[in-house]
């Protein structure tokens, strides 16, 4: 690895500079000990100071010193960049969900395996501060019901990005994987999807709100539709005691007090990072793959209601 580094770190390309990518990756490669942004690859956005490309195969042709490339554009394209990424011999870094659909994320996962290459599908709300806390305090608890409710106002957090509600942008999912991402890292047991009720607008392709229910007593509530104030919680009563988790897994409450964790979203990325530096250190690769799962079951056994149209 050391052969690629700049000063001890390690060149990364950025594909996809829209919101997610300079509001989280930006950063949190600024602040990397281990990488360094070295290109990005975009038909808008760039960042100051950084190679700019706006070709993919040109990038990979002209940048064989940069081994690492993480992918931060909308789910449905980002398959083929992928795969001419670790056919090129790249190390990949997925932005969640991490593909548009579960097989195509198989066939990336044996192309890197193939090729003894990593490939991170990353779920960064698992990196939130009070996770590993939470999975510690539940582990060998008996769960006596779980409740999930994540409402957002898509205006604020996708403004004008009409792809969400396009085939593959998953809608309401988009945030509520999130959610799905940390529950299935804490939950003693793992539970599945038994019924779903999915809200779209008359005009669009995805839903805007969802409520799931799980075995094991688990239910969840999604909504796209939440204006002021944001929820992200999560709320498990156990025989001894009931968790809550707040700010999207960065509070942990225990019995209604304080426990553990950090009022902000901004570890998220940084962890991530972190995490890819040893999965490359190791040789090793992380796609697990039960949030999106969950996502495709709904899809499946979701009963669906139309709404009113929604419009940006």
């Amino acid at each position: 690895m050391a052969a690629h580094s700049h000063a001890g770190r390690v060149k990364v390309a950025l594909v996809g500079i829209g919101k997610i990518a300079l509001d989280q990756h930006v950063p949190a490669l600024a602040a990397s000990p281990d990488f360094v942004l070295a290109a990005t690859i975009s038909r808008k956005g760039a960042v100051p100071g950084v190679a700019a490309f706006t070709d993919f195969a040109r990038f990979l042709d002209e940048r064989p010193d940069v081994p690492v490339v993480s992918l931060c554009l909308p789910p449905v394209p980002r398959y083929e960049y992928a795969a001419a990424a670790l056919k090129a011999g790249r190390h990949v870094m997925l932005e969640k969900p991490p593909g548009a659909t579960l097989a195509e994320v198989h066939a990336l996962e044996a192309m890197a395996k193939e090729r003894g290459l990593t490939l991170f599908a990353t779920w960064h709300s698992r990196m939130a501060h009070a996770v590993a806390p939470a999975k510690a305090w539940l582990a060998g608890k008996h769960i006596n019901r779980a409740h999930i409710t994540w409402r957002e106002d898509v205006r604020k957090w996708h403004p004008g990005q009409d792809w969400v509600f396009e085939p593959g942008g998953m809608g309401v999912f988009d945030p509520g994987i999130n959610a799905l991402s940390i529950l299935t890292e804490i939950l003693p047991q793992p539970v599945h999807l038994t019924s779903a009720r999915l809200v779209f607008p008359e005009n669009r392709q995805t839903p805007i709100a969802a409520e799931l229910t799980f075995s094991g007593h688990v239910t969840a509530d999604f909504d796209w539709r939440q204006e002021g104030p944001q929820t992200w919680d999560i709320e498990i009563e156990t025989t001894e005691g009931r968790l809550a988790l707040r700010m999207g897994g960065n509070v942990l409450e225990i019995d209604g007090k304080p426990h553990a964790g950090e009022n902000t979203i901004m570890g998220e990325y940084p962890a991530l990072y972190a995490r890819m530096a040893d999965l490359l250190g190791t040789g090793a690769s992380d796609v697990d793959l039960s949030p999106m799962v969950h996502v495709a079951d709904a899809m499946t056994l979701g009963r669906r209601e139309t709404t009113a149209a929604f419009h940006f």
